[in-house]
């Protein structure tokens, strides 16, 4: 069996890690096949969205220790733990959680653009437990995603919370019940997919570059993205359809 299984439906790709055995933890193919699926995803017309999941009720454990200790390499080609914590991915992409998303599984979900977990799902970032650091993300992303001193205190304790308390804060979209995290993230997925594919991209473009942008920049920088959008074919299809009572036809041009 593959350890990643990657499907595509109705413009959504699916990415799951197929390694319950091993609560999905990241091995070196586990990395080699998710970069190889992001790379489908930007390159592919017909995925506009993507969902990352893991198989058999959990999400991921993080990096798989024994491979680790047999020196395998689980940040391939310079993106970063499981080959995405440091990738660049134009499209959006959503983390499907059940279970625990531990250690370098949290770090993966915070490389996502959106989260939705099951009302049974665990986080945490237990390295400090075991001497190690959460350098794929966790002591950069988090404080950038929860209130500082939340952020702080999951770090430093290495404690697990749950999807509720992380929902409070913010840092994740949608609750769902037990079992159904991929459903709901399918339904926000096909949500996303419904827009404009150069809409989409360049909209979650600005919105993560334009963080580190001086405030007397913001719009001009924003206009060097945004303007081709404006003059694309699929605006002009956008507003015909909408002028026509009629779904839009896009071409992602």
């Amino acid at each position: 069996m593959s350890e990643v299984v990657f499907e595509v439906a109705d413009g959504i790709a699916t990415i799951t890690i197929n390694r319950p055995e091993a609560r999905n933890a990241v091995n070196a193919a586990v990395a080699l096949a998710i970069a190889d699926a992001t790379d489908q995803i930007d390159r592919r017309n017909d995925i506009q969205v993507a969902i990352l999941t893991g198989a058999g009720g959990t999400f991921s454990a993080g990096m798989d220790l024994k491979a680790f200790l047999r020196g395998e390499n689980v940040k391939p080609y310079g993106r970063g733990f499981a080959g995405l914590t440091n990738a660049t991915i134009r499209k959006p992409l959503i983390a499907a959680v059940e279970g625990h998303a531990l250690a370098g599984g949290f770090e993966m979900a915070l490389a996502c653009d959106l989260i939705v977990a099951s009302e049974a799902s665990t986080f945490g970032l237990p390295e400090v437990r075991r001497g190690l650091v959460a350098n794929a993300g966790g002591l950069v992303r988090l404080p950038r995603q929860l209130p500082y001193r939340v952020a702080l205190e999951l770090v430093l304790t290495g404690a697990t919370v749950s999807a509720q308390a992380l929902l409070a804060h913010g840092l994740i979209n949608r609750v769902a019940p037990a079992g159904q995290a991929l459903t709901v993230a399918r339904a926000l997925a096909a949500a996303i997919a419904a827009n404009g594919p150069m809409a989409v991209a360049v909209s979650k473009r600005v919105m993560q570059e334009s963080q580190d942008w001086a405030s007397t920049e913001l719009f001009d920088r924003q206009n060097e993205y945004t303007m081709p959008v404006f003059k694309s074919a699929d605006a002009k299809e956008g507003a015909t359809a909408f002028a026509e009572k009629r779904m839009p036809v896009w071409t992602g041009a």
